[in-house]
């Protein structure tokens, strides 16, 4: 099963599921949220495709369409977006056998390790534990709340101290927190977490800096387990024309951990655990085409592509000459409440 958010033609909120045809969707009834839908499953202690099957059923709306002319949302939000959490987790990935065999050819091959190295092989070693134990802990990266999820087809917007914006297709788990603290996955989504890597390459303590960055979730939510092996495109389309392409896998199969392991390190603080709380959480990729030597620029289009995620996820780096990287301003200034501030 796969859900959709999306807007009708007059701005009204719907949830649609997917139709095995793929290119339309039928809207239920009783919620205009998948964030409403997946909080009667957790009250009812039901599945989420239950509670779907269990719903009535309206209109069947062309979905390919709604996509197209902007209507589609992502598939979570929260009412609230301060209650989203949008983070993720890197070096996770092997990549292809080509990328393994040089990375494992680099450690093992070397006295001493970068940090990155050391944090990848530490993954390899102890990042896939035995059902019910806990793994070795992966790097983790924070990229801001509800406001930062781009829409589908939406653009990226560039902040004016960003040194550069890329594409890195991703797979991210979706998840709500329980009334009693416990985490629900609600399901997966195709992503592209935007980063600025010529900043992170500066120095990799830039990399918190790197990653406060929009990011785009969906089209689809695909409810229901993840396939351990994932394969699917990604592309840069520079004035209508491929610039850049490449496979990218996912899954466990193609992961130096397991999702347990991933999930497990993200929520066993307790700050992450708050009741009604939404989390979208990256796990990793192990394809960039910054590592290829290619910069994106204003008016190029990423595209990720997974079959068994339903439509393409697009976003622009421009669109109709409004997503151009933002004017510099003055430095921010702080005001102090040691004075009245109506006198500052």
């Amino acid at each position: 099963m796969r859900l959709v958010q999306l807007r009708s033609a007059t701005g009204a909120r719907q949830v649609g599921v997917v139709n095995k045809d793929g290119v339309s969707a039928q809207l239920v009834t009783g919620a205009s949220t998948t964030y409403e839908i997946a909080q009667i499953a957790i009250k009812l202690g039901s599945s989420l495709p239950e509670v779907v099957s269990a719903m009535a059923r309206g209109d069947t709306v062309d979905y390919v369409a709604a996509l197209k002319e902007g209507r589609v949302l992502p598939p979570i939000d929260h009412p609230d977006p301060a209650h989203c959490l949008v983070a993720g987790t890197g070096l996770t990935h092997l990549g292809s056998a080509e990328g393994r065999d040089k990375m494992h050819a680099k450690y093992e091959g070397q006295k001493e390790l970068t940090d990155s190295m050391k944090m990848f092989k530490m993954g390899l070693e102890a990042g896939k534990p035995a059902a019910g134990q806990v793994g070795v802990q992966p790097e983790w990266f924070y990229k801001g709340n509800g406001t930062t999820l781009v829409a589908p087809e939406a653009p990226f917007c560039t902040p004016s101290f960003a040194l550069n914006g890329g594409e890195e297709p991703e797979l991210a788990g979706i998840y709500i927190i329980g009334a009693d603290g416990t985490p629900f996955r609600v399901g997966f989504a195709l992503g592209n977490e935007y980063s600025d890597h010529v900043t992170e390459r500066i120095n990799y303590l830039y990399l918190a800096h790197s990653k406060l960055r929009q990011a785009s979730i969906g089209p689809e939510l695909l409810i229901g387990a993840l396939p351990a092996h994932v394969e699917g495109q990604v592309r840069i389309l520079r004035g209508g024309k491929k610039l850049w392409e490449k496979p990218f896998v996912s899954g466990e199969a193609n992961m130096s951990h397991t999702i347990a392991n991933l999930e497990h390190h993200h929520f066993k603080y307790e700050v992450f655990r708050a009741p009604g709380d939404v989390h979208v959480h990256f796990f990793g990729t192990g394809t960039l085409s910054f590592t290829d030597g290619v910069i994106a620029a204003d008016g190029d289009v990423f595209e990720v592509e997974v079959k068994d995620f339903g439509q393409t996820l697009r976003n622009p780096l421009k669109g109709s000459g409004t997503t151009e990287k933002a004017p510099a301003g003055p430095a921010v200034a702080v005001k102090s409440l040691h004075v009245p501030h109506s006198r500052l």
